[in-house]
C-alpha cells in the first residue's frame, strides 16, 4: 500500500511538473507575440511620422513654388522638383503604412495554435 501511494505521489508530481512546463512555454510564446506586435506598432508609427513630415514639407514647398511662379523662372525647376519629390515620398510612405496596417497578423496567433495542438494531444489520450 505504501508503494501505491508513493507511485501515485510520483505520478502527481510528474503531472504537476508537466503542467508547469506547459504553462511556462505558453507564457513565453505569449510574451513573444506581445513583443512582435509592439515592434510592428512602433514601425507603423514611425512610417506615419515620416509620411507626415514629407507631406508637410511637400505642401510648404508647393506653396513656395506658387509664390515663385510669379517671380523668376529658374527657381521654379528646383522648387517644383523638390516639392514633387517630397510629395511622392509622403504618398508612398502613406500607402506603405496603410498596406502594413491592413495586413497585421492575428494577435497571439502562435500561442493560440500551440494551445490547439495541446488540446488535440490531450483529446487523443482520452
Amino acid at each position: 500500500m505504501a508503494e501505491d501511494s508513493r507511485g501515485l505521489f510520483d505520478s502527481l508530481t510528474a503531472f504537476a511538473s508537466t503542467l508547469v512546463s506547459i504553462a511556462h512555454t505558453r507564457l513565453a510564446l505569449l510574451s513573444n507575440d506581445l513583443e512582435e506586435d509592439r515592434a510592428r506598432l512602433f514601425s507603423l508609427v514611425l512610417l506615419y511620422v515620416a509620411a507626415m513630415f514629407f507631406l508637410i514639407v511637400g505642401v510648404v514647398l508647393a506653396i513656395i513654388l506658387v509664390v515663385y511662379i510669379l517671380w523668376e523662372s529658374h527657381r521654379l525647376l528646383a522648387l517644383s522638383s523638390l516639392a514633387g519629390l517630397f510629395l511622392l515620398l509622403g504618398v508612398g510612405l502613406c500607402i506603405t503604412a496603410l498596406r502594413k496596417s491592413k495586413t497585421k497578423p492575428k494577435l497571439f496567433s502562435s500561442s493560440l495554435s500551440e494551445l490547439v495542438k495541446d488540446k488535440d494531444r490531450l483529446d487523443a489520450h482520452e
